[in-house]
């Protein structure tokens, strides 16, 4: 649906340059509207073409009709985007943002909610909005060379920790209500946190190759040797940090060797109720060719989104399949990571009552955060003892509520 500008070159500075990411935001809404215009042309032939008990009579007239009104539409909303990005183009380089400076929370929020959502498309489209994968500090990215880290973490420890962040956040998001988990734990127990920022709109398995890479130079370039690398993941982070562990085995990546814990909170190991929700939508407006057109609304969500269905992270999971189409959970199965200490948070703010499959945190259901399934294969096994539920917490609160902390700590202290 969205498809109306040709893919472009990305500019570096697109993260800190306003106007690259102002004429990232015009192309998008240029494809939103052409996008739209499909929609709405399609029902038009829907309605207009008479009832299909009698054969739809009107249907050739209908589309002869309505072809030139919507070609307008969409001719006019190209002419009109390509001279805004044209503008926009010769204006990006009048305006280069301060080296180092992080940008504003506000904007990368929103960029990265953007991301989470139709992520895969900006990517593909070389739209100036798509985020660049990068281990950051403080928003700021990181040059993955010794010299450089040595002036970046004058104090590092060979306690390396990396965060993870979830679908439609950003690495800055894990400072929560004057909280960061990361910066605690290296108050109390002597880690150096590195944070990864990410497209959460491309598939699970993409970012994870990708983050085993980056990964890779991170620990050849760390400033002390590496005693214990711990991952720490919230929600989608936890899928990216399984899939990066496979690639990291099959690479035979140093790191890997290096890892010792995995943490995972909020993580939807086996789906989330709200993509499947979606996709059952999809289908139902599909049953009605009046209502059909507006399939196309919801197949705009990502692939990052459409992986969460299940809770993809192979290539395999999604690799030659049609990502809308309706079946049944048949992934092959990826255990947990091992010779590493895998745990699993899980948040609740439903009655304690209710079974576990019906209990969640808002977004996720404990028995996908604990990995359990009812296929016994698919079924992670986390240790009793490395799983918890932080009840009255939902899935954002995560990030920040003391009593989740104070099992972090508890858990990497020993």
């Amino acid at each position: 649906m969205l498809n109306a500008m040709p893919p472009r070159e990305r500019s570096p500075k697109a993260a800190g340059n306003p106007i690259l990411l102002l004429r990232g935001a015009s192309r998008l809404a240029v494809e939103a509207t052409s996008g739209v215009a499909d929609v709405v042309e399609a029902m038009h032939h829907g309605i207009a073409a008479g009832p299909a008990i009698l054969g739809r009579p009107l249907k050739r007239p209908a589309r002869l009709l309505a072809r030139p009104i919507f070609g307008s539409v969409r001719g006019v909303t190209r002419l009109v985007g390509a001279g805004i990005d044209a503008t926009l183009s010769a204006l990006a380089p009048l305006v280069i943002p301060h080296a180092g400076e992080p940008a504003p929370r506000a904007r990368e929020a929103l960029v990265a909610a953007l991301n989470g959502v139709v992520g895969d498309h900006l990517a593909e489209s070389g739209n100036p909005l798509a985020v660049e994968m990068a281990l950051r500090r403080e928003g700021r990215p990181l040059e993955l060379r010794a010299e450089a880290l040595r002036l970046a973490f004058p104090h590092a420890t060979g306690k390396l920790l990396v965060l993870i962040h979830g679908s439609c956040l950003n690495d800055r998001q894990w400072n929560r209500a004057g909280h960061d988990h990361g910066t605690a734990l290296a108050r109390d127990l002597g880690f150096t946190p590195v944070y990864l920022h990410y497209n959460t709109g491309l598939h699970v398995s993409v970012n994870a190759r990708a983050f085993a890479a980056l990964l890779e130079q991170l620990a050849a370039a760390w400033p002390t040797p590496i005693e214990r690398l711990v991952l720490l993941a919230h929600s989608m982070g936890g899928l990216v940090a399984r899939s990066a562990c496979h690639f990291g085995e099959v690479e035979g990546h140093a790191w890997r060797r290096k890892l010792r814990a995995l943490v995972c909170a909020g993580t939807p190991h086996h789906g989330a109720p709200l993509e499947r929700a979606g996709h059952w939508i999809d289908l139902l407006l599909g049953v009605s060719r009046y209502s059909a057109p507006l399939v196309r609304l919801g197949k705009i969500r990502s692939a990052g989104v459409t992986d969460m269905r299940h809770g993809n992270v192979l290539d395999q999971h999604w690799q030659g399949r049609d990502r809308f189409a309706h079946r049944r959970d048949d992934r092959a199965p990826l255990a947990l990571p091992r010779e590493v200490r895998c745990y699993a948070i899980a948040g609740l703010t439903a009655a304690q009552g209710h079974p576990a499959r019906c209990r969640t945190d808002g977004l996720v259901s404990v028995d996908s955060a604990f990995g359990v399934h009812a296929r016994q294969e698919l079924t992670l096994g986390f240790p009793e003892a490395h799983r918890w539920i932080a009840h009255g917490t939902n899935h954002l609160e995560l990030l920040n509520r003391p009593q989740v902390y104070a099992k972090l700590r508890f858990w990497l202290s020993s």
